[in-house]
């Protein structure tokens, strides 16, 4: 059998999305292998197996691939035995075999014949231009195009194939084009054609005559030591940029970093317009000083590399200087109108067909926020201003150039306008948190403003059915209510859920939320589900719930503590009814009278803790119960005959129960 030997598919192109090549490159690499794997021409074995994606290129290297794939056997069950032998002489011939090699197997349904067939491995040769084009034609590319008379289709138009086996060339056509071993280099550093000799030979060749570094991983880690080389040496910080980063790096073939410069005159513009359209627009990298003030420099990532690179670098401030000039422009014109005269024209932008206009939800989120911030005893007057002026800012040329700066732009504007620091920072900190690990906001105004942006949208769109489905929320609804969780839970903000969400579906969306948050915060299933099942009123309380929980759990009483609330709720699940009080006079078996005085004495301890907030200490008392409430179960029949002793036992039970219950559901950590 042939040796096996490396597999080299590359696919030349032109320019690929930067933005989905890594995730492109990593699903082509992920089919191929597979369906290597399934024609039996590649062990699983994934071990290094490299993936390589350039502007121009999408390539893959698999070790120890087969030319041949190993023969099998398949098994074929055919008619009964007792069948005509017309019949049986028919599925012989049909599978290419003789009656004499039928095999004779009996089943629960009598006798009957079975062909054994060997089946030859496929070949490499003629099976791997199928593989690939099938693996190209299932990449997530969200539109394709068309660029020949055929009915070729992918991302990019399609100009070059190599497929080869070790130094052979796999022959193949895909998309119309004749596999070879010829790739090639960088437009204007290497060689227009990089010819291959072996598979291997792949990424070391296209760097040494291509230059090109191939491997995005590497290049990635190339451009980013750049990076901080030139940072250091220019005594500067390059901020978070981890984004820009793996786009630029599909920008490049073969990078390198240098210094750009700016007027620092355009330092007046607020920096995060001047960053964003760095970032943006010209994929720049912004330096920043010790504080995180913006320098008047930036780093460019070059696909050239030269000695001299004064026209390169020269010919890059040329092109950001206007892109600086037109922040500079909306920034001058939009202060020339003050944030409170746009906002009546938001009535003509409509925010939804079924919730109307901005100037519509904007009243709203003005009423909701001047409630809360009540609630939390903050100035609702300030609160109440930050939310009129909160969306003004859509309307500003500014926003419009640049979104993302919806509600920083307004925070300048307001300040500008000579409006509160209060109302200018809720301004801004309403749309906190914006992603996951976001700041959240800091001041009672800013938040009291923030829920009220997110308590609004949810509740509007959840009236009116837009609610998410499956992985689909084009309205960004569980971010809004993982913002809620947040903003409620790590601000500590004593607000009770119930009075801000009216809807039990909505009340419940966010409870699921708080779910996820609390067990990527480290707490169990099971604790977490043992304080959230009770829907608690005060969010912020959470935690201390949660940590109360956890200690109780670690507790000796307390898996047999568990077991027994578990054996209760059961209980009064089942009882018709249970009364509200009980009767100690009718309790007549030691253990229950014990069980009972127990809890007399304990009860204060809990109920003081539990108002003072002692979860912990409250948890921690209920061990005392442990010994008389095994007895309890041990000697005493809830379901007596007298229908009196009966009653006054639930009812017992469910004082007990309800004590029990009032931090976390007990029976939630039985094991």
């Amino acid at each position: 059998m042939a040796e096996n030997k490396t597999l080299l598919v590359e696919l030349l192109t032109e320019e690929l999305p930067p933005k989905s090549l890594r995730a492109l490159s990593e699903a082509f690499m992920d089919r191929l292998f597979n369906d290597l794997v399934r024609a039996q021409l590649k062990l699983r074995e994934p071990r290094d197996r490299r993936i390589y994606a350039t502007p121009r290129r999408l390539a893959v290297s698999i070790p120890d691939v087969a030319a041949v794939g190993n023969d099998r056997e398949s098994e074929i069950t055919g008619p009964s035995a007792k069948a005509p032998a017309e019949a049986i002489a028919g599925f012989a011939r049909k599978h290419r075999t003789s009656v004499d090699a039928l095999e004779r197997r009996t089943t629960p349904k009598g006798d009957i014949v079975v062909a054994r067939l060997k089946i030859k491995g496929l070949v490499l040769d003629n099976v791997l231009a199928s593989l690939v084009e099938d693996a190209l034609k299932t990449l997530p590319i969200a539109k394709v195009m068309r660029w020949s008379t055929g009915e070729a289709q992918f991302v990019r138009p399609v100009h070059g194939l190599v497929m080869m086996h070790g130094e052979r060339v796999v022959p193949g056509t895909v998309f119309g084009i004749k596999a070879g071993a010829e790739t090639r280099g960088h437009r204007f550093m290497g060689k227009g054609v990089v010819r291959l000799d072996h598979a291997d030979q792949y990424e070391a060749r296209l760097a040494e005559q291509g230059m090109v570094i191939a491997d995005f991983g590497v290049r990635r880690s190339e451009i980013q030591r750049q990076l901080e080389k030139a940072a250091a040496r220019e005594q500067a910080a390059l901020g978070e940029y981890t984004d820009l980063l793996d786009e630029v790096t599909a920008l490049v073939e073969h990078p390198s970093v240098y210094v750009g410069r700016f007027d620092p005159a355009f330092l007046d513009v607020p920096q995060e317009c001047l960053i964003l359209t760095m970032r943006q627009n010209q994929k720049y990298f912004p330096l920043f000083d010790g504080s995180g003030r913006l320098q008047p420099k930036f780093l460019i990532v070059s696909n050239m590399r030269v000695d001299d690179p004064r026209h390169i670098v020269a010919g890059n401030e040329r092109v950001v200087r206007p892109r600086l000039e037109d922040a500079r422009f909306f920034y001058d014109q939009d202060r020339r109108t003050r944030l409170e005269a746009r906002v009546p024209r938001l009535a003509r932008v409509v925010y939804h067909s079924k919730l109307g206009s901005q100037l519509e939800r904007v009243e709203r989120i003005q009423l909701l926020a001047g409630d809360i911030a009540r609630a939390l005893g903050a100035d609702a007057a300030l609160a109440e201003r930050a939310a009129w002026l909160a969306k003004a800012d859509l309307l500003t040329g500014m926003v419009g150039e640049f979104p993302e700066l919806q509600g920083i732009m307004g925070r300048y504007y307001a300040l500008h306008d000579g409006e509160p620091t209060e109302v200018a920072d809720a301004i801004e900190a309403h749309y906190r948190p914006r992603f996951a690990g976001d700041r959240l906001p800091e001041h009672p105004v800013s938040c009291a403003v923030a829920l009220a942006d997110k308590l609004d949208t949810l509740s509007g769109l959840f009236r009116i059915g837009q609610t998410p489905t499956g992985d689909k929320d084009p309205f960004g609804l569980r971010r809004a209510a993982l913002g809620v969780v947040r903003i409620l839970t790590e601000r500590a903000l004593p607000l009770s859920l119930a009075s801000l969400v009216e809807d039990p579906a909505l009340e419940s969306f966010i409870f699921d939320r708080a779910r996820g948050y609390f067990q990527e915060a480290g707490y169990s299933t099971n604790e977490v589900e043992s304080v959230l099942c009770l829907n608690p009123t005060r969010l912020d309380l959470v935690p201390r719930q949660l940590e109360a929980v956890r200690a109780f759990s670690a507790l000796p009483e307390a898996q047999s503590l568990a077991a027994a609330n578990k054996r209760i709720g059961n209980i009064l699940k089942q009882a018709d009814a249970v009364p509200s009080q009980f009767d100690a006079a009718l309790m007549v078996l030691p253990e229950e009278k014990r069980l009972a005085s127990t809890f007399h004495e304990m009860k204060p301890d809990v109920e003081s803790a539990f108002h003072k907030l002692d979860y912990t200490g409250a948890l921690r008392a209920l061990a005392s119960l442990k010994a008389p409430v095994d007895a309890f179960f041990d000697k005493v029949m809830v379901m007596d005959k007298d229908p009196r002793v009966r009653a006054n036992r639930i009812a017992f039970l469910g004082t007990l129960h309800g004590t029990m219950n009032r931090i976390a559901d007990l029976s939630k950590l039985a094991k």
